[in-house]
């Protein structure tokens, strides 16, 4: 899979507003902070196509990008602790939304930072995922910090507490570009299948 153009298509801060892709969409999940953002502009080969923050919840809406062969979708992060009951609330019910439409999504990649262990949050979106018979794979961000050897135990370590296979958690770097083949070759297979 190449990718050879990226744009920003729009944003949708209610139900009303989602798209109807008529190219396979992927969805992209996780905390807030997870690497979400960063995950998006490595694979446009752009700097800041998705806005990157230092500080987490920057996305507090489903933003659209055109990767040419199929659609992105970048979720508003979960647990996140610094927003008040009645942001997180409207954020959950915008997910709830956005996945209830499962037919418009042809995979889903859930982010997890590969150095700390999943969160209740991230489990309950891997029961989510399962339950409604969506197809995700992990993606371990940030490995970059990790030598290689501890990289590894990490991704057995993600791959145990979701309950995946090892072959269904990318370990992705988007500050060194470690990991974007995989990305690369994940999403050519997504999109294959969707056709």
């Amino acid at each position: 899979m190449q990718i050879k153009s990226a744009t920003f298509v729009t944003s949708a801060a209610s139900p009303a507003q989602f798209l109807t892709p008529q190219k396979p969409m992927i969805a992209v999940c996780g905390k807030s902070n997870a690497g979400k953002s960063s995950l998006i502009n490595m694979l446009a080969g752009q700097k800041k196509l998705a806005k990157t923050s230092a500080a987490p919840g920057r996305t507090r809406l489903v933003n659209y990008f055109d990767f040419g062969q199929f659609l992105l979708a970048d979720l508003p992060g979960y647990g996140y602790a610094a927003v008040s009951k009645s942001e997180k609330e409207k954020w959950g019910r915008i997910l709830d939304a956005f996945f209830e439409k499962k037919e418009r999504i042809a995979h889903v990649f859930l982010l997890a930072d590969i150095r700390r262990d999943p969160s209740e949050d991230d489990l309950q979106m891997v029961r989510y995922l399962v339950y409604h018979n969506l197809p995700f794979t992990a993606v371990a961000t940030k490995c970059d910090k990790l030598s290689r050897m501890k990289g590894k135990e990490r991704v057995r370590a993600v791959a145990n507490a979701f309950g995946l296979g090892e072959g269904n958690v990318l370990s992705v770097s988007s500050f060194t570009g470690e990991g974007k083949e995989g990305l690369l070759a994940r999403i050519g297979q997504i999109v294959q299948t969707a056709e």
